[in-house]
């Protein structure tokens, strides 16, 4: 059965945005850059919010036709393109690249999707990990800790009485300071 894995990137102080969505300070290199490609290209999907899709969607269908964006930038655009993806949200309408919209995290059909044959599923945005997290429907969690401060904006985890206990599956640092700290459900 193929795995949710929650994959996102913190500040020290566990921020995953700052005010007015501001992420300049992640430190993506190219080195950082190649290794998400490197573990994205082996999903069989991503699992978004409407923020996080749309975030994308306005940037990366067509960032690899600009000569500027090369080497893991535009690798990316092709991965996220052909990559199937599905957006909870209950206001958009329609998306593309190859998106379904699906209004609830219905259990059901996150398990039926779990159950079909192919990589593990990419699930990102804070909101959308805080309701399958309440669900029980996470099984890994990549979270990237980036050497910076930032004070104040959206916490990746928002206050909860769950407790959840993980077990440590692996951690690495890259060169520009970046911890990945890798857990198991």
């Amino acid at each position: 059965m193929r795995k949710i894995i929650l994959m996102m990137q913190v500040s020290l102080d566990w921020y995953m945005e700052g005010p007015g969505r501001d992420i300049s300070w992640h430190m993506v290199d190219e080195e950082l850059h190649q290794h998400f490609n490197d573990e994205l290209r082996t999903m069989g999907g991503f699992l978004d919010g409407r923020v996080s899709y749309e975030l994308m969607a306005d940037f990366w269908p067509t960032a690899d036709s600009d000569p500027a964006n090369s080497g893991p930038l535009s690798e990316f655009a092709r991965i996220w393109r052909e990559m199937p993806k599905v957006v909870y949200s209950t206001t958009l309408q329609s998306a593309g690249w190859n998106t379904t919209v699906a209004r609830t995290v219905d259990v059901d059909e996150v398990m039926a999707l779990k159950a079909q044959p192919g990589g593990d599923l990419a699930l990102g945005g804070a909101d959308l990990a805080a309701s399958f997290r309440g669900l029980g429907l996470i099984d890994e969690y990549r979270i990237y800790v980036h050497p910076v401060l930032i004070g104040r904006g959206k916490p990746l985890f928002q206050p909860t009485d769950a407790t959840a206990q993980l077990r440590l599956a692996e951690t690495r640092s890259f060169g520009n300071g970046v911890v990945l700290l890798r857990y198991e459900a």
